[in-house]
């Protein structure tokens, strides 16, 4: 496997800013945010509560885009069609690659959220444990993505690619952190991702 450097969370990195590494079956990826001013948009998962077949990936974030576009939902057409820093691979992140995003740029001093199993993320490098009351999940030390800062996540829930179930979505809040499942005919943020494949 070859892996190369990567830079410190938060950097600017492949058009966004770096946010992690997580697992696709046996492939390592890299994962670069989107601008905020040029990637993030609001909208509902899907205008009513069909059922999307092929976006239950919790990790194949571009397999979600894909089978939702195809499905008819909005929010995955304006995240396949973005052109941001000459690249046109963006997509809505899945629900393990979304919580990184809480995990390393958490914008606010709010406690974080620690019932049932929030924060639970298999496919994340190193994998991710649920989040516990001896340890929180601090607001990020990136100054660009904390409160309002121009690159911060809003104090909100986003909606992830990641279908729950026939009526609903994964979503990631920014403020505790709680995970649940949204209906999807709710308007959400959301903001796009890139993956890039790090092993050879």
């Amino acid at each position: 496997m070859h892996q190369p450097s990567l830079p410190p969370i938060g950097s600017p990195f492949e058009g966004g800013h770096y946010g992690g590494t997580i697992r696709i079956g046996a492939v390592l990826f890299a994962i670069a945010w989107a601008p905020k001013a040029d990637g993030e948009t609001k909208g509902p998962w899907h205008p009513n509560r069909a059922k999307v077949p092929g976006a239950q990936s919790c990790n194949d974030s571009l397999a979600n885009t894909l089978a939702m576009a195809e499905a008819g939902c909005p929010l995955a057409t304006w995240a396949l069609d973005l052109r941001i820093n000459g690249h046109d691979d963006w997509c809505l992140p899945a629900r393990d690659v979304l919580e990184l995003a809480y995990r390393h740029l958490k914008p606010t001093t709010d406690e974080t959220c620690c019932t049932f199993r929030d924060g639970d993320n298999p496919s994340s490098m190193p994998a991710g444990y649920p989040y516990r009351e001896d340890a929180p999940i601090v607001q990020t030390s990136v100054a660009a993505f904390q409160g309002q800062g121009p690159e911060a996540f809003a104090r909100a829930w986003y909606w992830s690619s990641s279908q729950y179930s026939e009526s609903g979505a994964w979503s990631q809040g920014f403020d505790y952190g709680d995970q649940f499942d949204g209906g999807k005919e709710y308007e959400g943020h959301a903001r796009a991702v890139r993956l890039i494949q790090l092993d050879a």
